[in-house]
């Protein structure tokens, strides 16, 4: 695969190096891309070169330091809607993608009548809008994925798309995975507005790699996060709410910078009817204008150059790593996920065996890489659901332990089932080269016949 892109290597070994040099400066192996990517030299050069140039004032006024911040603040959120192709979308800035999922979960007007539908395969911030729905006697329902490949269960999610009738159904999945870098069908947006739903996409995962084109694909509303596409700033992300569903997002209170009017004397108020609704209290205008040189970072590469990029980097990692075995001919790894690779960003999701085909703890295998100076990252990455299919828990045991207990953790779930969950994850971004890889493989290669326990 990396011979038939050989111009793609000299030209992100060469972005490697005047971009992000402190990786070899400090002789570190980073393959932790879907937790967080890495920014670059240049970004944080014009970043503080503009605060350092410049005075910024609070917006929400009309003296020159806030028109100033008004207007990079501005540009920011029409370059955000500009590479995401969202003329019908507002922007709303968020502290990050869970504050934008919050938005949703807060003020979707779930009832009785209403239906919350979720795909197994979410990140917990997805999840944990089904609190809101409960609180407010609205049914939710999960719907499965395939344990072969993790994919979406089609015939599942078809009829559940299908048989449930109200007024106020939200149906929410992710573009990409976050665990196993599946991406699930972006077709399913039309599909379930087609049977009367709003679709909530999270596409925090998908869009650090891949072109998002909400003209193409429209759901009612989508989550970012903005460091997880090119690394600076953290604490910054945006909900995209399509403008014909904005008045279905219900707020139940007001904030400063949110309402045009409010008054103490009477309890009235009008709330702002754009983005301002939802952006409570002071945005972080001072790092908002560096989503500005991001993107326009990220558009000087290319996205398909940088999606070309990333899967060849992990079929790389991929087509060797599946290979290796221990001397008595058992794998070294289980690899979840798809075996061909279709479809799939820069993330791989494994569990580490021993000669005699037990799983080795997951904590074990990051103590290890710890020490070789390799950035990994293990446990469940906040998607339960995942992890409860890969590892075969089933309803019964997940409930038998929670009713059994006030509280608990991950190592006393898993003391209580006798049953090991997490698993090991790595993924690949833009400053990956071959040699990191190669690193990792070979950490892969030294555990052969060798036996770790807890």
């Amino acid at each position: 695969m990396f011979k038939k892109k050989i111009t793609h290597e000299t030209f992100f070994n060469s972005l490697r190096k005047n971009e992000y040099y402190q990786l070899d400066k400090s002789e570190h192996i980073y393959l932790d891309y879907t937790g967080g990517n890495l920014y670059s030299k240049s970004q944080l050069k014009k970043h503080f070169n503009q605060l350092n140039e410049n005075i910024f004032g609070n917006p929400h006024s009309t003296n020159p330091t806030s028109k100033f911040s008004t207007q990079l603040v501005e540009e920011a959120r029409q370059k955000v809607l500009d590479f995401f192709n969202a003329d019908d979308y507002y922007c709303i800035f968020t502290p990050n993608a869970t504050g934008a999922l919050k938005i949703v979960g807060e003020c979707y007007p779930f009832n009785k009548k209403g239906y919350f539908l979720l795909l197994t395969d979410n990140h917990n911030s997805v999840n944990g809008i089904r609190e809101y729905c409960n609180n407010l006697n609205c049914e939710h329902e999960y719907t499965p994925i395939n344990f072969e490949n993790l994919s979406i269960n089609k015939e599942e999610l078809s009829k559940k798309l299908k048989k449930h009738h109200g007024e106020n159904k939200l149906f929410a999945y992710p573009a990409q995975s976050n665990v196993s870098g599946i991406k699930h069908d972006l077709k399913w947006i039309k599909r379930a507005q087609d049977n009367g739903w709003d679709v909530l996409l999270d596409a925090a995962a998908f869009v650090p790699t891949s072109k998002l084109d909400l003209r193409k694909y429209s759901p009612n509303f989508v989550s970012i996060s903005f460091y997880k596409i090119f690394g600076y700033p953290t604490g910054l992300g945006c909900l995209l709410v399509h403008k014909s569903s904005f008045s279905k997002l219900q707020k139940r209170w007001f904030a400063g910078g949110t309402v045009s009017l409010a008054s103490t004397k009477a309890s009235f108020h009008f709330l702002s009817n754009n983005h301002e609704r939802f952006e409570n209290g002071t945005i972080n205008y001072l790092n908002i204008p560096a989503i500005t040189i991001g993107l326009d970072y990220i558009q000087s590469i290319g996205m398909k150059l940088i999606n070309e990029r990333i899967q060849s980097l992990t079929n790389y990692l991929y087509n060797r790593l599946k290979k290796l075995k221990h001397s008595n001919k058992n794998n070294q790894l289980i690899i979840f996920g798809n075996k061909n690779r279709k479809n799939t960003g820069g993330t791989i999701i494994m569990s580490f065996l021993n000669p005699n085909g037990s799983n080795i703890p997951f904590e074990k295998i990051e103590e290890l890489t710890n020490k070789k100076r390799i950035s990994i990252r293990s446990g469940c990455f906040c998607n339960p659901g995942l992890d409860e299919t890969n590892n075969c828990l089933t309803t019964d045991e997940i409930t038998s332990y929670f009713t059994t207990r006030k509280t608990g953790d991950y190592m006393d779930m898993i003391d209580y089932l006798q049953k090991l969950r997490g698993a090991t994850r790595v993924s690949v971004g833009i400053a990956t080269n071959k040699n990191d890889l190669d690193a990792f493989i070979l950490f892969v290669k030294n555990l052969k016949d060798k036996t770790i326990n807890n």
